[in-house]
């Protein structure tokens, strides 16, 4: 019986000992600042850096690799998909100016522009006409 009581408390001492150092391991200053450092960070107006616009027209594909492709090249919300004729088809019957109005004005779910707010008409057309292009 001494012998087994003997036993509990070396396996008891060694479980606290083990346990401490891992404890401790874990509670170094590096390990803590890592545990409770902020998720996010707040910036300044004057610490974002300054995006340049674009000095001249894109073309028909920087607007469509930007903007459009999202809608168009998996078929969001109705879109017809890029490079699909069955998709255009009904679309190009009804003329180029009716499709740039659409891309300019919005229909059904597309949004004027296509969310481009800042292209221009000659832009929005520019990406129309890449869409187009090849059916």
């Amino acid at each position: 019986m001494e012998k087994s009581i003997r036993n509990i408390i070396i396996a008891t001492v060694a479980a606290l000992t083990f346990s401490t150092t891992s404890f401790a391991a874990g509670n170094s200053d590096d390990a803590i600042a890592e545990r409770i450092k902020p998720v996010g960070q707040v910036y300044l107006a004057s610490d974002v850096p300054v995006v340049e616009e674009p000095t001249g027209p894109r073309s028909g594909e920087q607007v469509y690799s930007t903007f459009c492709i999202a809608c168009h090249a998996t078929g969001a919300a109705g879109a017809p998909k890029t490079q699909d004729a069955a998709d255009w088809a009904p679309r190009i019957a009804k003329g180029i100016d009716t499709l740039n109005n659409h891309a300019l004005n919005g229909f059904n779910a597309m949004p004027a522009r296509g969310s481009c707010m800042n292209c221009s008409d000659d832009e929005v057309i520019a990406a129309v006409e890449h869409l187009i292009k090849g059916l």
